[in-house]
């Protein structure tokens, strides 16, 4: 007889420490809280390792009080019993003098799930309003304290669309004059910009006058003469430019270095180079004047 039952001990004792109940606890980590206080609210729960509890999340209803956070920790596992544990941190805007609260916890199972309460935990509502004194007193202060103002979008998009409104008005306006104006200042840039390079390269011509110094001075006259009057004065040659431009003086002047390119003679470049500058100057002074008769006219 006495052996039997040392049997049934041993073979029945682990299924009914497995078989344990599944407790819930939960309470507040303080009795009281004033009026939108962050305080904590403990749910614990033990049960065997053999089951599968879970705890609510943000989507619950925890009315009458707010979710600020839920802060979880790792389950500890001893002897085939589960220990789980969560604080959730709330804040409480009720008036009323005790907020009660109970959290449930859900045993899933294979068909259908059981939901297991701790007792309801209560938080009163700490009110800490000083009295009143009989006569106001006011603090004097006569700080002036800037007001931070929300920008208006619908001023700003007025005023944007009115800035360009005008903007377009004026373009529209003086398009035409502004564009004869920058004309204007970039003939003067280029013929700055030739009569520098025309003073050097003469220069060297009359110092050394080779092949190479008298074509470099050709083509920048050529050059600047095509670009102020629009006509391929590079492609013509020094006869057809003095037909063209019907001045014989030209034609000259272009043979006398053309006479140093071609024949290789040294003859004296000083008085051809200085009518060429006077050719290209005055066609640079007469295409100035017509622009600014066409921007007088708009």
């Amino acid at each position: 007889m006495a052996k039997t039952l040392k049997l049934f001990l041993l073979v029945f004792i682990p299924f009914l420490s497995n078989a344990q109940q599944i407790t819930v606890n939960g309470y507040f980590m303080q009795d009281s809280a004033k009026l939108g206080e962050r305080v904590g609210y403990v749910l614990k729960a033990s049960y065997p390792e053999s089951k599968q509890l879970v705890f609510p999340d943000s989507t619950f209803d925890f009315s009458p009080l707010v979710l600020l956070e839920k802060k979880t920790f790792i389950s500890f596992t001893k002897d085939s019993v589960t220990q789980d544990s969560t604080i959730y941190y709330l804040s409480n805007f009720s008036l009323d003098p005790s907020s009660f609260l109970t959290l449930p916890v859900y045993e899933l199972a294979r068909y259908d799930s059981v939901v297991h309460y701790p007792l309801e935990a209560e938080l009163k509502l700490e009110l800490t309003l000083d009295s009143i004194p009989e006569e106001l007193v006011f603090q004097e202060n006569n700080i002036y304290q800037p007001i931070e103002k929300s920008l208006n979008w619908i001023i700003l998009g007025i005023i944007l669309g009115g800035v360009l409104l005008l903007l377009g008005t004026l373009y529209l306006l003086f398009a035409k004059r502004i564009q004869e104006f920058w004309k204007e200042r970039r003939e003067k840039r280029r013929w700055e910009l030739f009569e520098k390079r025309w003073k050097t390269q003469t220069a060297l011509l009359t110092e050394n006058p080779t092949i190479e110094s008298a074509d470099e001075v050709i083509g920048l006259w050529k050059g600047y003469m095509e670009s102020i009057t629009a006509m391929p004065v590079k492609e013509w040659t020094s006869s057809e430019i003095g037909e063209q431009m019907e001045d014989l003086e030209i034609f000259k002047a272009l043979r006398t270095i053309d006479m140093i390119i071609y024949a290789g003679k040294s003859s004296k470049s000083e008085e051809a180079t200085s009518y060429l500058l006077e050719v290209a100057k005055r066609n640079y002074q007469e295409k100035q004047t017509k622009i600014t008769h066409e921007r007088a006219a708009v």
